[in-house]
């Protein structure tokens, strides 16, 4: 089969898609991929993917640039001619999936978040839901990674008799090992992995650090995510003060964040809404105790009090309190949660389980 995968973000597909996108390839199909080009690409196409160059933005909605991704879209599937669709995030979701209705080619979209332009409601939310609506309907599969966001979608007049539920995007745990806790005699280190933006929960997180830091000088904060171009100016000058104190590591993009992860002893992650976090699963897997908003997409990938403690979003006197919380324990109370997280994720998350689900809709299809 061709299978054309319609995304948003080529690192994001190699990250978190990769394997399902190698099953693809050992099973004998051919992979196209239609994504916005960056330096990221090159991970795709040394895999033997082929690229198409998508006109795409990650935020914001122009008509004028929306429409000609569409166009896009449409041009794609008329040369590719594929056996099937794949549509991941909210553009290509929207107009993959409908150009792929229109073309009479069988689809299969993932709901990896609903976004706060949806669950904020008002006139865009309402705009987009009906999108949503016209452009799933005839999919063979909507997938969701969290109950939540879906019956959300479903009361909503989404997907209502074609959706199904991944768990998340799974985690590889042969590429995320658990990893030795590390000793907590010069200091305890607490990461965050995330978009440096709002949704993510990057002020709570900045006041947590301004907050603790003086009151616990052998506690260690880091921070790893790139600037979201849009919130940079919101975030930029905040980073640099806590990192000239002295209160605050930021090391920007990185791709050793199972590295940075390992010698770091808690992982923090104050984001707002999710599909379901890969930081968190990461997290789990390495054996690190977590630390996670009281959200779906983030709270299923714990054992509450247990391998972590959630903490109430947009509300960093919460995470503050969660905090220290962790920090009251002993070292070994602290090691023994990391290695529930990673049992935790081993019975629940492992991504051959999203590779199964993707293989059978295919199955289907070809049955068809």
């Amino acid at each position: 089969m061709k299978i054309l995968i319609f995304t948003n973000y080529a690192n994001g597909l190699y990250l978190f898609r990769k394997e399902l996108v190698e099953n693809f390839q050992k099973n004998g199909h051919e992979v196209f991929v239609s994504v916005p080009f960056d330096d990221n690409c090159v991970k795709l196409k040394n895999m033997g993917v082929t690229l198409l160059e998508a006109p795409l933005e990650r935020h914001g909605m122009n008509p004028a640039k929306d429409i000609k991704l569409f166009g896009h879209y449409m041009r794609s599937i008329k040369k590719i001619r594929p056996e099937v669709v794949l549509t991941y995030t909210i553009k290509p979701n929207i107009y993959g999936a409908l150009a792929a209705r229109i073309k009479r080619i069988p689809y299969i979209c993932n709901v990896t978040g609903l976004g706060l332009a949806i669950e904020s409601g008002g006139t865009l939310s309402k705009i987009l839901l009906k999108f949503y609506s016209i452009s799933m309907k005839k999919a063979g599969k909507v997938f969701f990674q969290n109950e939540r966001n879906m019956k959300f979608m479903q009361e909503r007049g989404v997907a209502e008799k074609n959706a199904g539920l991944l768990p998340g995007s799974g985690v590889n745990l042969l590429e995320h090992p658990f990893s030795d806790y590390p000793s907590e005699k010069d200091g305890i280190h607490i990461l965050a992995v995330l978009r440096v933006m709002k949704d993510k929960g990057v002020s709570e997180y900045l006041e947590m650090v301004r907050t603790l830091k003086p009151k616990y000088p052998d506690v260690f904060f880091e921070l790893v995510g790139e600037y979201e171009e849009d919130e940079r100016e919101n975030f930029e000058p905040e980073i640099n003060n806590l990192v000239d104190l002295r209160y605050l590591k930021y090391y920007g993009h990185i791709d050793n964040v199972p590295e940075v992860m390992a010698s770091n002893h808690i992982v923090v992650h104050p984001s707002y809404h999710e599909g379901l976090s890969n930081v968190l699963l990461e997290a789990a897997a390495c054996g690190r105790p977590v630390l996670a908003t009281n959200v779906n997409g983030c709270k299923e990938t714990l054992d509450a009090d247990r391998s972590g403690y959630l903490f109430e979003p947009r509300d960093a006197k919460s995470l503050i309190l969660a905090v220290e919380k962790i920090l009251s324990l002993s070292e070994e109370k602290r090691r023994e949660m990391g290695a529930l997280g990673r049992r935790w994720v081993e019975e629940r998350f492992d991504r051959k389980l999203v590779i199964e689900a993707y293989n059978k809709e295919l199955k289907k299809l070809k049955s068809v």
